[in-house]
């Protein structure tokens, strides 16, 4: 251990020097062979034959003579790493030497990468080895602290079989999230060992979500254009104390282009230029609300079809048509029949925000009760103002009878000559009673200088 230990940080001081790691020295009794190889393992250390029977045991089982030669030296063809261990020769049943053999390649230098899944996780460092590492081999993440005095620390890895990859892990306080670290990895078997160049990294910068989960994709009720989307944080995110801002990607089945919406800070959009018919991919990814670190993988795709009348010829005959968008209904908000070649919007990114190709979907019954109630409230302010019109113009006409004063002339009158008699008619004629003959009301009709006298 004290070994491993002492190889490692040499292997981090080579690495932040940019040299190569130290290879560790293996012990005396150790008979180093790659696979596929031919290993000769010598009885005595020297070569007169033994006197008496000589035998050979692997971890205290006899070796099989199908892959061996048994004499003297014990010869194994093509061996493989399940040939590894100690093998003791025995000559007249009483041992005389034991070797040890380790079957390995030198381990390959680790590609690693550090990652971080929230705020409130560990960093993890991985890489996937291109070929299977034997069982032997260790892998350790050495960490410093950049630009102090500080030792390294070591954080033993661990191998996954199932998932073939080796994983560090990292804990990192939260007042030191942006402090700068520098990290190498050194992985070492029987055959060796090596070490990778030093990385400097933060938990800030190495902050990568997880995808995010249960993305669902529904149609929306008599907009065959429109498409719900709603997905959830992953588990791994605590959405509780931090956010996450989302970008969604989607395109039709026989589209090769994806169509992005970003910057959206709920688990939900609507898309408002999804093609007629047609079923589209969609997938969604989060980057943290700060821009810290870097996007996560893209969600799985769910697919989803836009609504469709169910009454419509194209719908029962499934002959929808999947024209590109044209700019017709980007001023257009009336139509609700079913899908033609002039119902489709611009293509381009969507968001909440956008009202690009949205489409009304009142029913039919509303615009009828609204435009009865239109002809019939002009109906009745028509009426309205007939009605008072009549009445205005009889009173314009009895102000100006009023008003009007005819003017007379005034003719002297010359005095009556004094001998000319005057007439004893009167003036005026008495007044009639009201039932008298030639009598029509209050005044007598016979009496003309009341009829030319202006009223």
């Amino acid at each position: 251990m004290w070994t491993l230990r002492a190889a490692g940080l040499l292997c981090l001081l080579a690495a932040a020097a940019g040299g190569p790691c130290p290879r560790p020295a293996l012990p005396p009794d150790t008979v180093l062979s790659a696979v596929g190889a031919n290993v000769t393992l010598p009885c005595l250390q020297w070569q007169p034959e033994p006197n008496g029977t000589v035998s050979w045991k692997l971890e205290n089982q006899a070796v099989s003579s199908e892959r061996a030669v048994l004499g003297a030296s014990l010869l194994l063809r093509l061996v493989q790493d399940s040939d590894s261990g100690r093998y003791s020769c025995y000559v007249g049943g009483c041992l005389v030497r034991s070797l040890r053999l380790l079957v390995e390649e030198p381990p390959e230098l680790p590609g690693f990468s550090c990652y971080r899944r929230s705020h409130v996780r560990d960093v993890l460092c991985e890489w996937q080895p291109r070929r299977r590492p034997s069982p032997r081999t260790r892998a350790v993440l050495w960490v410093k602290k950049w630009f102090t005095g500080e030792n390294a620390t070591e954080k033993r890895c661990r191998y996954f079989p199932k998932v073939d990859k080796f994983t560090c892990r990292v804990t990192v306080p939260p007042s030191e999230d942006d402090t700068l670290l520098l990290v190498s990895v050194s992985v070492s078997n029987g055959a060796g060992s090596v070490a990778s160049k030093g990385q400097v990294i933060s938990a800030n910068r190495v902050l990568k979500p997880d995808p995010p989960v249960n993305v669902l994709v529904e149609p929306v009720e008599r907009a065959p254009q429109k498409l719900r989307v709603n997905w959830m944080y992953p588990p791994s995110w605590d959405s509780r104390f931090y956010r996450l801002h989302f970008q969604v990607r989607y395109r039709a089945e026989r589209s090769q282009s994806y169509t992005e919406a970003d910057q959206l800070r709920e688990t939900s959009l609507v898309i408002h230029d999804a093609w007629h018919g047609e079923r589209h991919m969609v997938q969604v990814r989060g980057l943290e609300e700060f821009g810290h670190g870097s996007w996560s993988e893209w969600s799985q795709e769910a697919v989803g079809t836009p609504w469709a009348d169910p009454n419509s010829p194209e719908w029962q005959t499934g002959s929808y048509s999947s024209q590109f968008p044209s700019d017709y209904d980007f001023y257009s908000d009336t139509f609700t029949g079913p899908p033609g070649p002039y119902s489709s919007n611009t293509e381009g990114t969507n968001g909440e925000a956008l009202g690009v190709g949205e489409r009304s979907t009142v029913p039919l019954y509303t615009f009828l009760v609204t435009g009865g109630s239109l002809f019939l409230g002009t109906g009745l302010l028509a009426g309205i103002v007939l009605r008072y019109k009549k009445k205005w113009r009889r009173g314009s006409l009895g102000q100006g009878k009023a008003s009007v004063v005819v003017q007379h002339p005034l003719v002297l009158l010359a005095p009556p000559s004094p001998t000319s008699p005057v007439s004893e008619a009167p003036l005026l004629s008495p007044p009639a009673s009201p039932g008298s003959v030639g009598s029509t009301g209050p005044f007598e009709v016979t009496n003309m200088d009341y009829l030319l006298v202006p009223q």
